[in-house]
């Protein structure tokens, strides 16, 4: 049965759909399907992929109020292992129209219940928000990932969020599980990063993810084209430091470094990565 992942983060522009969009990419890059579910109404993390919803089409919002089945829905991308459940802009007035609906909060959970076995995992892309669309996909979830922006106000919003997350874990959902934060848009070269790193760290432990990603115009591209970083410039320092991450995700559920040591991308994407690092 998949592992639920959830992509969150209050604050915008902190690399959110960056690294849902890649980390998923990379994943099947490693021979792991995985299902991407776009459940920001703004549908960025499908159209990153190159899948946008004509008129006519179905989304994830038809999915989650039964309107379609799931085989209408899920949408192809480049990898074969890699799915994807689009969004469209009818995804933002699920909170108002699911208000009055008994078990709302539960609805995304009982959507993807039935597709849980077709993946090892699926990763829900959060809008910058903590309404009934992010406690739907926490409530579905097993586990959370912050992406934390490597700059001045990075711990802005930070405790709050992290505040609801243990709020809804301690009263609606006890199995959920912080799996850790995601430093992005990180410079090594300038004290503000290390030092919000460090910070950032403190916060979060042993929880922390080691692997950052770097402040990246190839990253800031990519989605311009539908492309994944691995389809549009799979030999920068964005795409190297997503398929650490993914390793690294990885090794904490079980895996082992050096079963990727060797391993290449295939076609275009044929590309040595050093991960013993």
């Amino acid at each position: 049965m998949a592992e639920i992942v959830v992509v969150a983060n209050q604050k915008g522009g902190v690399g959110k759909t960056t690294t849902s969009i890649n980390l998923a990419y990379a994943l099947s890059c490693l021979n792991q399907e995985v299902l991407l579910v776009d459940f920001d109404p703004q549908g960025n993390a499908g159209s990153g992929l190159g899948v946008t919803v004509e008129d006519g089409q179905k989304s994830v919002y038809h999915l989650l109020t039964k309107v379609a089945p799931f085989d209408q829905v899920v949408r192809q991308t480049s990898s074969e292992f890699l799915d994807v459940l689009p969004a469209c802009k009818d995804l933002a007035g699920a909170e108002v129209e699911l208000v009055n609906v008994r078990g709302r909060e539960n609805m995304l959970k009982d959507a993807l219940a039935p597709i849980r076995d077709m993946y090892k995992f699926i990763i829900i892309d959060c809008p910058p928000s903590l309404g009934l669309l992010t406690l739907n996909a926490m409530m579905a979830a097993d586990s959370v990932i912050t992406p934390v922006q490597c700059e001045y106000y990075a711990m802005e919003g930070l405790a709050h969020f992290m505040e609801t997350v243990n709020k809804i874990k301690q009263f609606l959902h006890p199995k959920l599980k912080m799996d850790g934060g995601v430093l992005t848009m990180y410079d090594a070269h300038l004290n503000l990063a290390k030092q919000v790193r460090d910070e950032v760290s403190r916060y979060f432990g042993e929880k922390i993810y080691k692997t950052p990603i770097p402040r990246n115009i190839r990253l800031a591209e990519a989605p311009s084209f539908g492309q994944s970083i691995f389809d549009y410039e799979p030999a920068c320092r964005g795409a190297e430091a997503y398929i650490k991450l993914a390793v690294e995700f990885l090794t904490r559920r079980g895996a082992k470094a050096e079963d990727f040591t060797d391993l290449k991308l295939t076609g275009e994407r044929a590309i040595n990565y050093d991960f013993g690092g």
